[in-house]
C-alpha cells in the first residue's frame, strides 16, 4: 500500500522535517515525520517530538503498509493497535 494510494502514510514515504525545541539547553533540533527521536546538536541529549496522529494507529494493514521496520519504530513507543 505505501507505493500505493494511501494518504496516511505520506509522512513515512515522503518525510519532512520538523523543528523541536530541547528541553534541557532550549537549541533547536530538526526532527524528520518518520523519526521519534534524535540527539539535541547542542547539549547531546535525546530530544522527542510527539508523533501526530496517523493511519498506524487505527488501519488493520498498516504494519504492511509501511513495512514492519517503519511500524516498529514509530509504533515502538507508543500501544501498537492488535494487528491480527
Amino acid at each position: 500500500m505505501l507505493n500505493g494510494n494511501c494518504p496516511g502514510a505520506r509522512l513515512i514515504s515522503e518525510p519532512a522535517p520538523e523543528e523541536v525545541e530541547c528541553e534541557y539547553c532550549g537549541a533547536v533540533a530538526e526532527i524528520w515525520s518518520d523519526e521519534l527521536e534524535r540527539p539535541c546538536p547542542k547539549c547531546g541529549r535525546l530530544i522527542s517530538r510527539v508523533p501526530a496522529q496517523s493511519c498506524m494507529n487505527w488501519c488493520p494493514a498498516a504494519k504492511e503498509c509501511v513495512g514492519a521496520e517503519a511500524y516498529g519504530r514509530l509504533m515502538g513507543k507508543k500501544n501498537p493497535p492488535s494487528l491480527n
